[in-house]
Formats: structure tokens, sequence, C-alpha cells
């Protein structure tokens, strides 16, 4: 056996897995059973008691009927992360996907009998649910019923609402599900190896550029193969989409997103028209450095994320990047450090590399009454250092929030991201400020912009993409040829003249699992890194009181809005003027990189 494959597969057995027994000893336990039973009779009597009179309710009523539907929910939350957790470590298998569909049946099932009570309540004349918000016990879920109130005039009639949430099993969750077990199952040759995608993928930052080549190559074939496949899922999950926004009466594709997300329309218009202004300022300019540092008249698509001619790119042991990690998170706060270092006591983080397993990384909040899980799939590199990095951030910042409880312990998209980016801000800054040589300081700050530019520049472009795409949609089916242009040229557009792409890059597209779960998630990403570059800054400048602010901000969870919580650091993101500041940052950067060049 070669020694480095050897090392590679030391350091894997290495990776920790996670352990999901505190959500549920096994799928067929008495625990998990008996929960649903609970919450099946629990969500009858309370259907039962309560539907056709929430509008009788004082606000000590109210308030205690939303207390009784929030424990009911979280039971459903608890079943549900559990069996999407259990899938996304082997979707392969195929009696966890018949218990992961089982479950899905089951608790839509059963939630049907909790949908008439957010309806009722957002029926509620104004005066009256002000009134009864008069009540201390009522005012407590403020925050929750205002959140609620954002989708009242987008509210169809109960039957609808019933009709739409019972066929979501067989509607987007199917696709989605078809579409998760589609990729996991595929393989990517290259050379004798026959690989997972995540870990073809990963060949894409492989020094040697006839690897990233034949990676790039053979990822384009394998997916190529299964286009008409994931062209039908796209096409079909954006017909279903126009529709129920037709009904719904939202003015554009992507303003359901960012309704749930807590932003007006136009927020985030102003973030997309400022980063797409900075292309040429950011992208164009950076990438046009890297191809001189790499010798290349132009870049193809391979390129994007190759390392650079002097950086090693050691290998990074999981022990180390978890020290790395945490003594930067430690060094801001010892809390917050704290916070994280409970992830790692405990098995709530899966990290190892094997078929099946979901591609990328996530933390999953579960359940307040449980934890978060995180997944990764580490490779050693750098980047799956930060990736923790930015992973453990979402997960403290999960577990500091479930204080305040089920329903309003969650975030917006936009803020959601806010504690992982500037988990990995620390962390890149520990790193960098530690560093004493100037060749491998640029080395590191080349890294930091192209993770940056991935976050808000190519995240970005995928906003673009769907944008386009949702609109094309609307006057018919999707060739998978015109999906293609379209993403080459969104691509063009955000990367700049150095680069060519080569044909089989048409089909990229069709590996982003964000397209099919979670329409228009994307800019949540450039948001919350142009929020933390600006954050940053503050936090630099010497802010008084910045950490207690910031995990302030962190406790709070759902319950404050995006102008409320920038507030304290003098932050306003819906000034224009507030995106240039975080872009500043990048190109700050990129300047440093020109002077050293």
């Amino acid at each position: 056996m070669p020694d480095g494959q050897a090392t590679a597969m030391t350091r894997e057995a290495a990776l920790p897995t996670w352990n999901l027994a505190d959500l549920y000893p096994a799928p067929d336990s008495a625990e998990l059973a008996a929960d649903l039973a609970r919450a099946e009779a629990d969500a009858r009597s309370f259907a039962a008691r309560h539907t056709s009179h929430v509008a009788n309710l004082n606000g000590a009523g109210l308030a205690e009927a939303i207390a009784t539907y929030e424990r009911i929910e979280e039971i459903l939350g608890r079943v549900m992360s559990y069996a999407q957790l259990l899938f996304s470590g082997d979707s392969m298998n195929s009696d966890i996907g018949r218990f992961t569909q089982s479950m899905t049946e089951r608790v839509t099932a059963i939630s049907s009998d909790l949908i008439f009570f957010t309806l009722e309540i957002n029926r509620l004349d104004e005066a009256a649910l002000r009134q009864k918000l008069t009540d201390p016990a009522l005012a407590h879920w403020g925050p929750w019923l205002r959140d609620l109130r954002v989708f009242r005039e987008h509210q169809l009639s109960d039957e609808l609402e019933k009709l739409l949430h019972e066929k979501e099993v067989t509607g987007r969750s199917a696709w989605s599900r078809l579409f998760d077990e589609t990729v996991a199952g595929m393989r990517v040759s290259i050379g004798d190896e026959e690989l997972t995608v995540s870990a073809a993928l990963n060949k894409l930052s492989d020094r040697d550029r006839a690897v990233r080549e034949a990676a790039g190559k053979a990822i384009g074939e394998a997916f190529g193969k299964q286009i008409k496949l994931f062209s039908l899922v796209t096409n079909t999950l954006a017909k279903d989409k126009e529709i129920i926004d037709t009904w719904r009466h939202y003015p554009r594709a992507e303003s359901y997103r960012n309704r749930s997300n807590m932003v007006e329309d136009e927020v985030v218009d102003a973030l997309v028209t400022a980063v797409t202004g900075d292309f040429p300022r950011l992208s164009h300019r950076y990438y046009t450095l890297k191809a001189k540092w790499l010798g290349l008249p132009k870049l193809q698509h391979w390129d994007r994320n190759a390392p650079l001619p002097d950086d090693e790119d050691r290998q990074i042991t999981w022990p180390e990047a978890t020290s790395r990690v945490l003594d930067a998170y430690g060094a801001f706060s010892p809390e917050l450090a704290a916070a994280g270092q409970r992830f790692f006591d405990h098995p709530w983080i899966d990290a190892e590399l094997r078929p099946g397993k979901s591609g990328g990384a996530f933390a999953h909040p579960t359940v307040p009454s449980a934890h978060p899980y995180l997944l990764l799939n580490y490779h050693g590199r750098t980047r799956d250092v930060m990736t923790l990095a930015h992973e453990l951030g979402h997960g403290v910042h999960q577990v500091l929030a479930g204080a305040q409880g089920y329903l309003m312990s969650g975030t917006p998209l936009t803020l959601a991201e806010t504690a992982s980016v500037f988990g990995e801000m620390l962390t890149f800054r520990a790193l960098l400020d530690a560093e004493q040589d100037p060749k491998r300081r640029r080395i590191m700050l080349a890294g930091k912009v192209e993770d940056m530019l991935n976050t808000v520049v190519r995240q970005t472009a995928f906003y673009r993409f769907e944008q386009r795409l949702h609109a094309e949609r609307r006057s018919g089916e999707l060739v998978p040829d015109r999906i293609g242009e379209i993403w080459m040229d969104v691509q063009t557009e955000s990367l700049g003249p150095i680069f060519e792409f080569t044909p089989e890059y048409n089909v990229f597209w069709s590996y982003i699992p964000h397209f099919i779960h979670s329409p228009f998630y994307v800019y949540a990403y450039a948001f919350g890194d142009c929020l933390v570059n600006a954050l940053y800054a503050v936090f630099q400048g010497g802010h008084p009181g910045f950490q207690a602010k910031y995990l302030d901000m962190l406790r709070a969870g759902g319950t404050k809005r995006h102008k409320e919580l920038l507030a304290p650091f003098g932050l306003d993101a819906s000034d224009p003027a507030f995106w240039r500041k975080g872009l500043d940052v990048i190109a700050g950067f990129i300047d440093e990189l020109e002077a050293a060049s």
C-alpha cells in the first residue's frame, strides 16, 4: 500500500462520527414510537379544542395555546431531525431511505391537524391582536407572532393549505430525495479510481494540474450522463414553485425566500447590485493575479481552486484542526470557545469520509431540548479547517439561541450565516497573525480571498442563475442545453475574461444542492459575509463591549430583526453604503496581494 494512501486511511480512521442516540436510540426504538403516538394524540386534542376558536382566546389563553403548539411541534422536529441526519449519514441505505420517507409521511399527517392554528392567528384583526398582546404572557411570543404575520397576505384557505401541506411528501420532498439519492449513488471515474462526487470535487483543488483537469472532465462526464434527470427535477421544482407563488401572490420568484429571511426585496437587490457591480474590482482582478502566479495565459474552470505554486498545502490532522479553531474562538471569547468545546467532548460531529454520506457540510440545529449536530467531509486541507470553523459557528449559535425555545430560536438565513462566517474570520485572523513568513502570509491571504470570493461572488452568481432560470421557466420547460447556457453566462460574468470554459462545465450547475432544496437560499452567504466583514471592522476598531454584544446577538436567536441586532454596533444593512464596507474589505486584501506581487 502506498505511504500516502496509508497515511490518508490512518487520518480518516481517526475522524469523528456522530452518535444520534441523544435524539433516539434507533429507528425502531420504543422512545420514537411513543413520541409519535403522543404527538398524534396531542395534535388531535389540540385541534378539537381550538379549531375555529382562536379568535375567542384572550391573551393568556392564546399564550397557553402557543406553548402547547410549540411542545407538539418540537416532538415532530426531533423525529424529523433524527430521520434527516440518518439519511445524511448514509443515503444509499435503502432501509434508512424507507424510514426517512415513512417519518416524513407520518409527521406530515400529524402536523396536518395543526395547520389551522397559524392560519387562524393570521386572520386576527390587527387591533384585536394588539389588545391580546397587552397580556405579558402573550407578549413573550411577540417576535414569533410578528414573523408569522409577514405571510398573512400570502395565506390561502384552510383547505388549500392543508392540501399543499399533505401533498409535499409526493411533491418537492420526493423530488429532493430523488436528487440526493442519485448524487449519493454516483461514482466518478478518474484514472483507476472510482470516487464519490464529494471526493471527485476535492480533486479540483489538487496541486497537479493534470489531476485537476482529469477531475473536471470526469465530473462533467458523470453529471452529463444524468443531466436529463437533473434537468427534469429542476424544471419540475421551478414550475411547482411558480404555481404556488402565483396562488400566494408573491411578486417575484425570490420574494418568498426574502419574506422568510425577514428582509425586504429592496435590501437583497441592493446587495446583489453592489456585488455584481464589483465583479471587476474583486473576482476579475484576483483571478488575473492568480493566472500570473500559476504562469497561465488563461484559467480553466479546474484552476479556480488550484493551490498556489508556493503553497505546500500540507495535510492538517483533525486534532490540529480542532486546536486551531478552538484557540481562535477562545482568544476572542472564552465563553464562545466553551460552547464550541462541547461539540468535541461529545459525539456531535461527523467528519468521516465514506460512500453514501452527504457531500459538503452543514450544522443541523435539531431541537433545543437536544443539541445541534455538525456534518463535514474532512480531507485535511486548510479549506477544511475553515469549514470546521464555519460549521462550529453555526453550532455555537444554535446552542446559545436554544434558550429562546423551538419556535423562536431559529434565525433567518441572512443572520444564520453571521456566526459561521465570523468564526471563519476569527480562525483566519489568528492563523495570519501568528505567521511571520511573508511568503506564507501571502498564500494565506490569497486563500482567504478565494474563500470570500466563493462566498460572495460565486453565491451571488448562483442567485442570478436562479433568477434567470425561474424567470425563463415561466415561459416553458428549459432543455438541458439552455440551462447550461444560463449557467455559463453567469459564470463568465462573475469570474471574468481570464477564464476559458470547456464544454463539460455547462453541467456543473446540476451538483448544487441548494437549487433543489432551498431555492434562492444562496444570497444569504453573500449577505452574511459582507455583514461579518463590516462587523469585524467594528471589532477591530475597538468597539466597547463588542464580545458581550456579539454573544447577546447570538442568544437572541430569531427574536430580533437585522436592524435591531446590528444597531448596537452602529450598523444598518438597509443602508446601501453598508454593503460597500463589506466589499471594501475583500478589495483591500486584493490590493495587498497586488502590492506584494
